[in-house]
């Protein structure tokens, strides 16, 4: 049985879910346009997401560790805007759909700098800019655990 649960992230906050219809424009041409690619553009399946990172874990720590299970294509560690310290979550694009598949089967639930990670599929992912002088980022996350 798989359980499904949805992170909402944004640069400013962690919010809940909008409730209500909303009278920005710009939310509803964003989302028309995701709609017309498909699912497999947005992620292929090789894109992760790792929760209960240290705050010591750098970029370069987790593309050494990941790389244990294939290649990585790209890390992001997640950084506050005012401290420059880790939030304890980071991307991690690996080359291939297999790839990304024996990471999570090898690394979730592992230890990382005393930490237990969790390593799960990405997906979707919605990124939108407001304006250039206020940039909004709204990524919306559908993991889904075994």
């Amino acid at each position: 049985m798989s359980q499904t649960k949805e992170v909402r992230y944004t640069s400013q906050s962690i919010t809940p879910p909008p409730r209500g219809r909303s009278r920005s424009r710009s939310s509803s041409r964003s989302r028309g346009r995701s709609r017309s690619r498909s699912q497999d553009s947005r992620n292929p399946g090789n894109n992760l997401y790792v929760t209960g990172l240290s705050t010591r874990v750098t970029s370069s720590d987790l593309e050494k560790y990941f790389s244990k299970e294939g290649r990585v294509q790209e890390c992001h560690v997640v950084l506050d805007p005012r401290t420059k310290e880790s939030r304890g979550f980071a991307f991690v694009t690996m080359e291939t759909v297999e790839d990304a598949k024996r990471c999570i089967k090898y690394l979730h639930r592992t230890v990382l700098e005393g930490r237990l990670i969790s390593v799960e599929k990405v997906f979707v992912c919605i990124t939108s800019s407001r304006s250039q002088s206020m940039p909004l980022t709204v990524c919306t996350f559908l993991i889904t655990r075994h």
